[in-house]
């Protein structure tokens, strides 16, 4: 009886992440969000989304990315909110090749602007 138990308890698991992810894609599609990479936790991805939509929201119409500004933004507020050493490019055309932590990692855009965020590992100077 205990295996059984234990194979429902999977099962419900498994099925509430699919719930999530169908939430979080539908989410994603009003917001016009496409994820190219990520290893990022949901949670995690959806502040990234949220968090670009509402800085590209707040620029006044017609007028010109200011991708450095929003870079930084989305770098602070994750600095914040997940501790040091985020790291953001935004823009329209670039290429990387980066080293993340573990579960740290997005790439996405929103309409035509292509935003990479990513954390890397800090580690303590030694005297």
């Amino acid at each position: 009886m205990e295996e059984a138990e234990k194979e429902l308890e999977r099962r419900s698991k498994f099925l509430n992440s699919l719930i999530q992810k169908k939430k979080s894609i539908e989410q994603n599609e009003s917001l016009n969000v496409h994820v190219r990479a990520s290893d990022m936790p949901l949670p995690l991805q959806n502040r990234a989304f949220h968090s670009a939509r509402v800085h590209l929201n707040s620029m006044p119409p017609g007028t010109k990315l200011d991708s450095k500004r929003l870079a930084l933004a989305l770098k602070k507020e994750f600095d914040s909110a997940y501790g040091p050493a985020w790291h953001c490019i935004v823009g329209t055309s670039f290429g990387s090749y980066v080293t993340h932590s573990l579960g740290g990692f997005i790439y996405f855009s929103i309409d035509k602007i292509y935003i990479l965020l990513f954390k890397t590992a800090v580690e303590p100077l030694e005297h």
